[in-house]
């Protein structure tokens, strides 16, 4: 199980940085009213935003997003501080610490305890047609909105890897055929399944776990926090930490991949040198910037239970106002462009391949694979608010997931993490 966003590729993180030469194409718009006249109406200011960046959200991306928007909105600037390999979360409370608040940030999700650092937008009428808007309020207010959502109950695969060892994709569905079709792609000399180090480990667990647990049990979070299940209590939860120690065991996952980067691992994937690849919709972008749409299918995520299960949603494109800002309603401006915006917003849809009703771009067959695969689940579930894992866990789960590369047994991690769980949760 994941809380809302932790998999969400929590790199390098940066503010964006000054003013560019690039301009958005197409793109044009005002801060204030989502529309693309190209009025200045924005406030004057000059604005620091903490923004994810990943192989598809560049700094060059995010530089070439706001230049669109500063030229729409003079006298106000949008500037970048780099920050390293540290998450926004991190950012932000260091420059909390340091009495110099940024204006805006990216991936960061508020919870009750830390709402009271971000402005309540819940008067802000436009917040209503925003994505999942009402999954992320607390305690009934609005804190959190966002351009898109994201899914990532998926498995992308190398169409030549399946083809050379007779497998038709359509047909994986289970667990025990998933595990088969491992079999057959190491015997036709393919790394059957890439992962990484980073986040990556542990974020697959989750992708793969959850779309049987959470089909079945969609508040299991909630349950969890209740002390009403347990993670070794758990049938689905121990059978899925069975499954992956198996692969590890038969070599369908490399030990080595846990020192590759989050980048590398899907590189490899991308360059032929595994046949599958547990990913969220935002891979989509990634393939088809190295011109492999084309080789790659998808299919959704294996199960024990019903099939297809229902996709796993996140807000994409996440966007808070600090409330210690002093650019508040120049922030909340920029913040509705970027959530509103046609075109801006169709602009990050399509750089981290994520989905949105009404808003649509070109997708490559790849991309109308995956929105195949949403249009036919029965449904999403999204783990927000209250169905949120206790602070912390997406850490203890990735560092839990890769014990099981080194000795550990199912039963020690699944125990491991209820015991830590309990031990936050005093």
């Amino acid at each position: 199980m994941k809380g809302k966003g932790i998999w969400r590729r929590i790199g390098a993180v940066a503010v964006v940085a000054g003013a560019a030469s690039m301009v958005l194409a197409g793109c044009s718009g005002n801060g204030a009213s989502g529309s693309t006249t190209g009025a200045a109406t924005a406030a004057p200011a000059h604005l620091r935003i903490i923004v994810n960046i990943s192989p598809n959200l560049t700094v060059a991306y995010w530089t070439k997003l706001f230049d669109t928007y500063e030229k729409a909105n003079p006298g106000v600037t949008v500037s970048l501080e780099r920050t390293g390999t540290i998450s926004a979360s991190d950012k932000l409370n260091q420059d909390l610490a340091a009495g110099d608040p940024p204006d805006i940030v990216q991936q960061v999700t508020p919870t009750a305890d830390t709402a009271k650092l971000f402005t309540d937008l819940s008067k802000q009428s436009w917040t209503k047609d925003t994505p999942l808007v009402d999954n992320y309020k607390i305690n009934g207010k609005t804190y959190l909105v966002g351009a898109g959502q994201q899914v990532q109950s998926l498995v992308f695969y190398n169409k030549a890897a399946f083809e050379k060892a007779g497998l038709d994709a359509s047909t994986i569905k289970t667990v025990a055929q998933f595990t088969s079709a491992m079999g057959k792609l190491k015997d036709a000399g393919y790394q059957p399944l890439q992962t990484a180090g980073q986040w990556v480990t542990g974020g697959q667990f989750t992708m793969f776990n959850d779309s049987t647990t959470m089909t079945k049990t969609p508040d299991w979070i909630k349950q969890r926090r209740a002390g009403d299940v347990s993670f070794a209590g758990d049938k689905d939860y121990v059978n899925s930490l069975k499954s992956y120690k198996s692969w590890v065991d038969k070599g369908y996952l490399e030990k080595s991949d846990l020192g590759l980067a989050y980048a590398d691992g899907q590189t490899n994937f991308l360059e032929g040198k595994s046949a599958m690849y547990m990913m969220g919709s935002f891979f989509v972008p990634a393939a088809d910037q190295a011109s492999k749409s084309d080789e790659i299918g998808v299919f959704s995520m294996p199960t024990t239970g019903t099939y297809p299960t229902k996709q796993y949603s996140n807000i994409a494109d996440p966007y808070v106002v600090v409330k210690q800002s002093k650019n508040q309603q120049a922030a909340i401006d920029l913040v509705k462009w970027l959530t509103t915006d046609k075109k801006a917003v169709a602009s990050e849809l399509a750089a981290d391949g994520n989905f949105r009703k009404g808003y649509t771009y070109k997708m490559s067959s790849l991309g109308e694979g995956v929105q195949k695969i949403i249009d036919a689940s029965p449904g999403g579930f999204v783990e927000a608010a209250d169905e949120q894992p206790v602070p912390g866990y997406s850490t203890q789960l990735n560092s839990q997931i890769q014990a099981l590369f080194s000795g550990s047994t199912p039963q020690q991690v699944a125990q491991n993490l209820d015991t830590w769980w309990d031990s936050q949760a005093q």
